[in-house]
C-alpha cells in the first residue's frame, strides 16, 4: 500500500496527524517531527514516527520517492488481511488535527 505524507521538520513534537490538499487531488497526511531537514534525519523520524502511530516495524514503511522533498511517497508493508484495518487507522489519523 502506498501513502503520500507531507513532512513538517522542526516541529515541537513529533506527531502524525491530520491531512494536507494537494494539487492531484490526494491528501497527504501530515507527519510532524522534531528533527530538522538535515543529512535524511526528518526523513528517517517520519519514517519511523509512521511506522510507530501505524502499530508496524520500522522496516514495514519504505520511501519510494521524495527524498529532499517534504511531499514524500511510502510503502507500507501489510498482509492482505492487515489492509483493512490499516486504512481504517490511517482514515483515523487524517481526521486527527
Amino acid at each position: 500500500m502506498r501513502v503520500t505524507i507531507r513532512v513538517r521538520p522542526g516541529a515541537g513534537r513529533t506527531t502524525v496527524g491530520g491531512e494536507l490538499g494537494s494539487p492531484d487531488g490526494e491528501p497527504s497526511l501530515v507527519v510532524r517531527v522534531s528533527a530538522r531537514a538535515v543529512d535524511g534525519k526528518a526523513t528517517e523520524a517520519a519514517l519511523r514516527a509512521l511506522a510507530d502511530a501505524l502499530g508496524l516495524r520500522r522496516a514495514d514503511v519504505s520511501l519510494v520517492h521524495g527524498t529532499t522533498s517534504r511531499t514524500k511517497l511510502v510503502d507500507i508493508v501489510a498482509s492482505p488481511a492487515d489492509e483493512p484495518a490499516l486504512r481504517d487507522r490511517l482514515t483515523a489519523l487524517r481526521q486527527r488535527r
